[in-house]
């Protein structure tokens, strides 16, 4: 058994919760989400984020706005609807009874 893809899809399985997370006090584009994720040791690359953050964007939990930038190109700045604040309400009961489960679990001698 390979024990890095089971961490790989440990970290994929809350990648979706952690970059809607990120967006509940304020808007960011792409590489803050990144840098946001990198600082916590949330291993991601930008070719797993875009294709996340344009299905996010599909199924109306996030929304997007183009802001000039003073050193290069225009960004895209993600933020959420109140779909997504409402999904993230969700997801973090989901967490919360996840993560205390998995506590005790693991705990139990």
């Amino acid at each position: 058994m390979n024990i890095e893809n089971t961490k790989a899809q440990m970290r994929k399985g809350v990648l979706e919760f952690c970059i809607l997370s990120v967006l509940k006090e304020k808007d960011a584009y792409t590489s803050e989400i990144l840098d946001t994720l990198k600082n916590a040791k949330l291993l991601v690359v930008e070719g797993t984020v875009y294709p996340l953050l344009t299905r996010l964007k599909n199924d109306g939990l996030l929304s997007y706005r183009w802001e000039e930038s003073t050193s290069g190109p225009p960004r895209k700045y993600y933020g959420l609807t109140d779909e997504g604040q409402e999904f993230l309400k969700e997801l973090n009961g989901t967490w919360t009874e996840l993560s205390d489960a998995v506590n005790i679990i693991t705990s139990q001698n």
